[in-house]
């Protein structure tokens, strides 16, 4: 026998989170084994041992999602969480992912895609909401997504990585210890790196990863193969 999916739901509002619960048990594999109602209930479900992802709402009464990620990823680093929500904004995504969310849907979106996200997270991977994908990548489409491409090209590789993992939501000084170099190196690649492909900033960063297809697939290549001793 299979052992199903055990999925914990994370919204204020009953009548939303009853309707997530039957289109996620509808599906073959998937068990609802625990709801909440707001962020202090959502970071009680990191003591629990019945769950394998959460789906969890953004804006809830008391602590708020971002927190509640925050906290289930210390006290269950291991934890899947899948953000749905109706802010379709790219601050709000790239902070969550930086906290360890595996997933960002929105909920005017179709339900295929959060069981899309749901499945993804499960296996390790990042989901991110297609609608929102192509909101982020607007701006880069056209002569600026050419230019940027061409520019790509004249990156080394290490700068592609350490921007890579920047935009997966590592820190310099994590950055470091993976790649095995000093915190300034990893500085001075972002730098240039950033310079190279015109990105102004940490959102251009993320829009140019979603692109790329970095964030679609990063704990697949978590941590980032080098290709050699580079500097």
């Amino acid at each position: 026998m299979i052992t199903p999916l055990r999925i914990a739901l994370v919204e204020d509002h009953a009548t939303v989170r009853e309707g997530v619960r039957l289109l996620i048990e509808r599906q073959p594999g998937l068990v609802v084994t625990a709801q909440a109602s707001h962020g202090e209930e959502a970071i009680q479900l990191g003591e629990r041992d019945d769950i394998d992802v959460v789906v969890m709402d953004l804006s809830m009464p008391g602590v708020g999602g971002l927190v509640a990620v925050r906290a289930l990823r210390e006290r269950r680093p291991g934890l899947k969480v899948v953000i749905l929500t109706r802010h379709a904004d790219a601050t709000y995504l790239h902070e969550l992912l930086r906290a360890g969310a595996s997933a960002y849907v929105l909920k005017q979106s179709a339900p295929g895609e959060l069981l899309k996200a749901i499945e993804a997270a499960a296996a390790g991977q990042q989901h991110i909401d297609a609608a929102l994908t192509r909101h982020l990548a607007a701006p880069f489409l056209g002569a600026s997504l050419r230019q940027r491409q061409t520019a790509a090209a004249g990156a080394t590789e290490r700068e592609r990585q350490v921007l890579r993992l920047s935009a997966v939501g590592y820190s310099n000084k994590e950055i470091a210890q993976q790649l095995d170099v000093v915190v300034k190196t990893v500085e001075v690649h972002k730098t240039n790196g950033m310079r190279k492909l015109h990105l102004n900033g940490r959102i251009e960063l993320l829009r140019f990863a979603l692109l790329q297809g970095w964030l679609a697939d990063a704990h697949q290549h978590d941590p980032i193969p080098l290709a050699g001793p580079l500097g």
